[in-house]
């Protein structure tokens, strides 16, 4: 079996739905997670700040 050569080390708060905010690793600032959008629409929300979904990091991660 291979050495693991990376673990992620996240920490994810749910702030006021559907806000979230989360910590990579040691990095001081957060990432902050909510709904916009077409994601909103479907959700048939209008959230108080419009933010990128998970569905959008997931989506940049892969392009990167």
């Amino acid at each position: 079996m291979a050495d693991v050569v990376h673990l992620s080390r996240i920490r994810v708060y749910q702030e006021q739905r559907p806000k979230r905010r989360a910590y990579i690793a040691d990095f001081p600032t957060p990432i902050y997670f909510g709904v916009h959008a077409g994601v909103a629409a479907f959700y048939k929300m209008t959230p108080e700040e419009p933010l990128p979904s998970t569905l959008d990091y997931l989506v940049a991660a892969a392009a990167g």
